[in-house]
């Protein structure tokens, strides 16, 4: 069977692969044992094709590449055991390339596509025709991609309307006075709870009956895309398609339940004569009864019958089935105000909310399309975020787990309060609990932990939380006293007075009032903005190229964060508990509003002091403007209750206004920036400004609830968000899509969290709350940092590294990044920096400081005229034999240290063994690496260039290559990799498995041939096979302590040829370095054991003898050297010599030679670079620094991540650039440099990641190309994309809270 899919047009790789699944099933879904093939095809710019298959026979799945060139390659080769469930891709990104064309084409990504995971990635391009009538209703689907029997629609009417069809029975009876109103609700929900119960048993059966592809209880919602053959009205396939059925059976049980008490309850609350006395209207109430039943039936649907697509998603995954909850249970909280109303009594308050939520509930189809009520666990987790932060003087907490846990224990605290009969002790628990629970209480641990567990290493973000030891513990411990003991002293002896204005509160509320002013001006002048970004400070430091001339032009600006650390953390926290401990509402505490405000005042104090500072200023400046008057309103709410309507309000203002400037800066934009400008961005802004009113009305709500702005698709069309908590995702901090380059964010997230400490400190980075996105800027690297949780003394932070490798978008807005920073901090006079205005103010990006951080700067150089000179060249062999000589004698010393504590031989060969066996991973890596980088490197010095094999379609399975193979026969494990066999031979399949016959070592005569082996001969000596290993006869005792392997004397060269290259040993250079060993023991003279060791001959002779050896098997030897061959012995790819195996084979070995030619390169550049060495104790010395302060290898390697995780001081790396046919030079230096910082619009963000999460869930939109991920350079959307947790966003490191000081 064949199926063909032609895409000319294609605009999205998983939305293909998801049509070519489709059709692979409609097509044969039960395909055991069929060998089906789907041909991928698609149209290059010029008009040529390209092709590739995706052929299935049986349980094999095989990916061929085909089409315009003549061989045909298979390139995958899968296995799926259960009969093809779904098609698995090993190589995840594999690219469908025509090698034959040179010009543009696209691309086509092979990904994993599962049949239950394809409603994540798959891009509808009629979804958005089908989804949002299912959405409105409830889940009926009444358009389809195809044509279905008339039954399954009136299948669906009936099951839609079966809910109103009870409820009309029992309303009816109730209106003919044949029921009582309760009775008739019962009979309701009685009738609908069977009807529950029979609907499900036939959705289970169904689920039995049928044979598919699908794991048990898979819901099948790819059902509207699919073609399903309908046999008859009640077959299983109908069944299925109309009522998938539950996963859980307790999800069953619960359901049905749960519709039967919805249909009841839902009578109960429509009853006609219910509604015509509310109303006091017949008319009205007939009209509200119809539609509110229509909103009920869209509730029952949605809950036992199929769940409709939400807008409003904030898992991208149901596992428990929580969706179908989320309306029925709006509809109840509807019903519970009627209930209340009910056995309440005439309530006024009471009755008008019910008569409001009676109008509202007819358009709740409306706010469930438009996503505008919260899912229930984004509701729960920001209503106890809200609750918390507002009533309870709490801040939002970074996990899931910290909020429950503080929600819990904040609640008990007004509680109790309520229930305290004195008021002094009423201030002494809440100022005490208020301190104790600002506090970071998840660091007390840290003294409960034993001390024994200094020696063990710790990750960066483990070591930067601060701890409780005994000196924060004293000073917690000495505030708390002191606050206690001055608000227990001031609520006893200052009575509150009768006058305000004349008493000591009128005092403290001046005093606050100067406090404000002064740490307001303080914190603005620490920025490099004023007032919100608009002003230039003049008092900045105008150097920020220079670490420490910034640091010596912003002494006065830390002198006066210093000041104004001590003003908020010390100050202002006793000025405010004064201010409340004597004020006159205390006196009338015992109610539930006065404790809940007292409570949520006396903590705010410390949770967050400048807010609160804020605070009490604005109710001290109203009582003062009052002039002795009374606000009758106002001052019956008590001072508690006044704070916590001011906080609310000052919040919902400043929301306001940061959206409203989102909200200006994408209407702008979308004119301003020509890439943005879209042929209906003259219609959007007419009906921005048309619509105003409705426009400026969706402000206030988005901000009145905490809800995001949702920009649709990133346009100027807005909507209201659903309410959510501020970190925006439900999954834990962390996340990332890890890659190589990660390890660079890694190591700087330890240093840049410690200036982010210091700086929140100052007062440099603004007031940061929770929910507050920065931004930093250094090289290529672009850092996005959360404020998760912030309280007194502490602040969590989540730092996130976005992706090194720039696309063109990610280029675009980095270099705005770039010009907003420069203009801030390096702009000369006249460009800006001159002038006073921000020129980037409606940039979401701010900037605000500069920190000085410890990170790697990254220096790149082309090595052209240095690794092409002949001179250099020369001098590298030359250099290569003392560097060597030099790295067996280290090894040798670090080798006696490394032993000299081990009781015994045995203790020493374990050792001996596990050094071997790391190397041995080393060298596998590094090879492994060097493999790659040899197929991208072509040469012309080797067979291995001349290969018909190419890379167009990424690595190729795992092959067992010829070294592994002949290693194996020896006992000895090695990763050496060597190249493709000669152009036109034939590799066949063997009995070595899949390596080519062509690589192997030729087979030896049979009986045929000199030398004879005896059997049983001992190791080898160099050139003479079957000669045991001459004695080493040293002339000290103190030689025993340089002697090497006997292993590495074996090199299979003859004497002669070694005896040729002996003029190349460095004998001078040997003896020198041999005099600055310290290998004298306690009580021996080193002079003496230095000069035993030089006289030694033997000594000198094994040196050089395997040094030699290795010197030729590398091909160091030839008297012509190219860069190629430097570049590829520096990867570890060394082309073919007579004694490359016997190196190969001894690992150790080869890893120190290789080392050896490293440290011999980085000699060549810096000889190159900074002069040649003049002196042999200066060479000396600068192969110590590379062995103490330099990593010298390669990117791809571990070795080279851990280096950076480890902070060497140096990192030097060799590159080849394909593109430019050059070489280069990578070095990484670890220095405090200035890393830029700026704030982001929060909204800005919030807005974006609703819309993210809005077009990737519900709308199912993942182009790679699609308008809302392209560049903005003013709203930045495609670093916020980014920024954005996985699966939705790619940060490529994404650290654990990170709990840091701020005092």
């Amino acid at each position: 069977m064949l199926t063909s899919v032609d895409q000319t047009n294609l605009h999205g790789h998983k939305a293909f692969m998801a049509q070519a699944w489709s059709i692979y099933r409609k097509k044969e879904p039960c395909f055991s044992w069929l060998s089906v093939c789907i041909r991928v095809r698609t149209t290059c710019l010029s008009g040529k094709v390209m092709c590739a298959r995706i052929k299935r026979t049986g349980t094999r799945t095989q990916l061929v590449q085909g089409g315009s060139v003549e061989k045909q390659r298979i390139l995958i080769t899968t296995e799926n055991r259960d009969h093809g469930s779904e098609i698995q891709n090993p190589k995840i990104e594999r690219l469908f390339k025509c090698n034959t064309f040179g010009d543009h084409y696209k691309t086509i990504r092979m990904w994993k596509i599962s049949v239950s995971d394809v409603p994540a990635v798959y891009n509808q391009p009629l979804g958005m025709t089908r989804t949002p009538p299912r959405t409105v209703l409830g889940g009926p689907r009444f358009k389809l991609g195809y044509c279905a029997p008339p039954y399954i629609y009136v299948n669906q009417i009936v099951l839609f309307l079966t809910p109103w069809v009870f409820g009309g029975v029992g309303t009816l009876l109730y209106q003919l006075q044949l029921l009582e109103d309760y009775y008739a609700a019962v009979l309701s929900g009685g009738l609908m709870l069977g009807a529950a119960v029979v609907v499900q048993a036939l959705a289970r059966c169904a689920m039995r009956q049928t044979v598919t592809v699908e794991r048990l209880h898979t819901p099948n919602i790819l059902a509207d895309e699919e073609e399903v053959e309908f046999t008859s009205c009640t077959s299983s396939e109908t069944i299925k398609f109309i009522i998938p059925g539950k996963k859980f059976v307790l999800n069953t049980v619960l359901h049905t339940v749960l519709a039967g008490a919805l249909c009841g309850l839902g009578t109960w609350y429509l009853l006609l004569n219910r509604l015509t006395t509310l109303y006091s209207s017949t008319g009205v109430a007939v009209l509200i009864f119809v539609l509110s039943w229509v909103t009920l039936c869209i509730g029952e649907y949605s809950l036992i019958i199929n769940t409709a697509p939400e807008t409003a998603t904030f898992q991208a995954q149901d596992t428990y089935e929580i969706t179908p909850l989320t309306r029925p249970l709006y509809i109840f909280a509807f019903i519970a105000v009627d209930l209340a109303q009910r056995f309440a009594g005439p309530v006024p308050e009471l009755q008008q909310t019910n008569q409001v939520l009676h109008v509202l509930f007819l358009f709740l189809p409306l706010l469930w399309a438009l996503g505008m009520l919260s899912p229930l666990d984004a509701l729960l987790l920001w209503g106890m975020e809200q609750v918390l932060v507002f009533g309870l003087g709490g801040s939002p907490m970074s996990t899931n787990v910290r909020l429950l846990g503080m929600f819990a224990v904040s609640v008990c605290v007004p509680v109790s309060v309520f229930f305290i009969p004195s008021t002094l002790g009423v201030v002494l628990f809440t100022v005490a609990m208020g301190f104790l629970l600002s506090l970071d209480l998840s660091q007390m641990g840290a003294l409960l932990r034993p001390c024994g567990t200094r020696g063990g290493r710790s990750e960066p973000s483990r070591r930067l939380g601060w701890g409780l030891g005994g000196k924060e513990l004293l000073f917690y411990l000495s505030l708390l006293l002191a606050a206690m003991a001055e608000a227990g002293l001031l609520h006893h002896f200052l009575p509150p007075p009768l006058n305000w204005t004349t008493g000591a509160q009128a005092v403290v509320s001046y005093l606050l009032i100067a406090l404000f002013a002064l740490s307001w001006a303080l914190r603005e002048m620490q920025g490099v903005y004023l007032l919100g970004g608009v002003f230039h400070n003049p008092l900045y430091p105008k150097e920020t190229t220079s670490v420490r001339v910034f640091k010596q032009q912003s002494r006065g600006l830390q002198v006066a964060g210093m000041v104004r650390r001590v003003l908020v953390n010390l100050v202002s926290p006793f000025a405010m508990i004064a201010f409340l401990a004597v004020d006159g509402s205390l006196q009338r505490l015992h109610t539930a509003s006065l404790c809940m405000g007292f409570t949520r005042a006396f903590r705010t104090v410390w949770q967050s002091t400048e807010d609160s500072l804020l605070q009490m200023v604005v109710v001290a400046v109203v009582r003062l403007a009052a002039r002795g008057m009374r606000l009758l309103w106002w001052d019956s709410l008590g001072t508690g209750v006044q704070l916590l309507l001011v906080s609310l309000i000052s919040d919902r203002l400043e929301q306001f206004a940061t959206k409203l400037k989102f909200a200006l800066t994408v209407l702008v934009t979308s004119w301003t920036e020509k890439k943005q400008r879209r042929q209906s961005a003259g219609t959007l802004l007419a009906l921005n400004g048309v619509l105003f009113p409705l426009l400026l009305s969706f402000l206030v709500l988005s901000a009145v609830l905490s809800a995001p702005l949702l920009p649709l698709f990133t346009l100027p069309v807005f909507l209201v968000g659903f309410p959510r908590p501020q970190r925006s995702w439900p999954g834990p901090v962390g996340t990332a899509c890890s890659c190589p380059d990660s390890v660079y964010y890694q190591q700087m997230s330890g240093s840049l969290a410690c200036a982010i400490s210091t700086a929140f400190a100052r007062g440099a980075l603004g007031s940061p709350k929770p929910g507050s996105h920065f931004l930093g800027r250094f090289q290529d690297r672009v850092v996005w940092i959360l404020v998760l949780e912030r309280g007194f003394g502490y602040c969590s932070l989540n730092i996130k590294g976005l992706e090194l490798q720039e696309t063109s978008c990610h280029t675009a807005e980095a270099r705005r990044v770039d010009e907003v920073f420069e203009v801030a901090f390096e702009s000369p006079e006249g460009l800006g920096r001159g002038t006073a205005f921000n020129l980037h103010w409606g940039n979401v990006l701010t900037p605000c400081a500069a920190l000085p951080v410890r990170v790697y700067s990254d220096a790149r150089s082309v090595l052209t005229g240095i690794i092409d000179s002949h001179d250099n060249l020369r001098q590298l062999k030359d250099d290569f034999l003392k560097v060597l000589v030099w790295v067996l004698l280290q090894h040798c010393v670090k080798r006696r240290k490394t032993f000299a504590g081990s009781a015994g031989e045995e203790g020493r060969k374990s050792q001996s063994a596990r050094t071997q066996t790391c190397t041995e991973v080393n060298v596998v890596t590094s090879k492994s690496s060097s493999l790659k980088l040899r197929r991208e490197s072509p040469s012309l010095n080797s067979f291995a260039d001349w290969s018909d094999e190419d890379d167009l379609f990424g690595p190729q399975p795992g092959r067992r290559t010829a070294a592994q193979v002949n290693a194996g026969s020896q006992g000895s494990r090695t990763a050496l990799q060597t190249g493709p066999s000669l152009p036109g031979s034939v590799e066949m399949d063997s009995l070595f498995g899949d390596v080519a016959l062509s690589a192997l070592r030729p087979l030896q005569p049979l009986g045929l041939g000199l030398p004879a082996v005896d059997k049983g001969r001992g190791p080898e000596a160099p050139g003479f096979p079957g000669a045991t290993l001459p004695r080493l006869n040293f002339s000290s005792r103190h030689s025993e302590l340089l002697n090497l392997p006997s292993g590495w004397r074996t090199a299979p060269l003859p004497v002669p040829r070694l005896q040729q290259a002996r003029q190349f040993f460095p004998e001078e250079w040997f003896r020198f370095a041999l005099g600055r060993m310290e290998l004298a023991a306690q009580g021996e003279c080193p002079q003496e054991v230095v000069e035993a060791l030089r006289v030694d001959e033997a000594l000198r002779d094994l040196h050089a003898q395997v040094a030699l050896s290795c010197f030729i098997s590398l091909g160091a030897e030839s008297t012509v050297t190219s860069p190629s061959y430097v570049y590829r012995v520096y990867c570890g790819d060394v082309p073919w010599t007579e004694g490359l195996d016997w190196l190969s084979t001894n690992a150790e070995l080869f890893q120190l030679t290789l080392k050896a030619f490293r440290y011999s390169f980085k000699l060549l550049f810096d000889q190159a670079s900074l002069g040649p060495v003049e002196s042999p104790e200066e060479l000396l010395s600068t192969l110590e620094d590379y062995e103490r302060d330099w990593y010298i290898g390669l990117v791809s390697e571990r070795g080279w991540q851990e280096a950076v995780l480890q902070e060497k001081p140096y990192l030097f790396s060799l590159g080849h650039d394909l593109t430019m046919g050059t070489y280069t030079g990578r070095m990484l230096t670890l220095q405090e440099m200035l890393v830029q910082v700026g704030r982001l619009n929060r909204e800005g963000v919030r807005g974006q990641w609703a819309n993210l999460s809005w077009e990737l869930l519900y709308a199912t939109n993942d182009d790679e190309e699609r308008y809302s991920i392209q560049a903005h350079p003013v709203l930045l959307r495609n670093l916020t994309v980014q920024a954005a947790d996985p699966p939705l966003g790619y940060p490529i490191y994404s650290s654990a809270p990170l709990h840091l000081p701020c005092l």
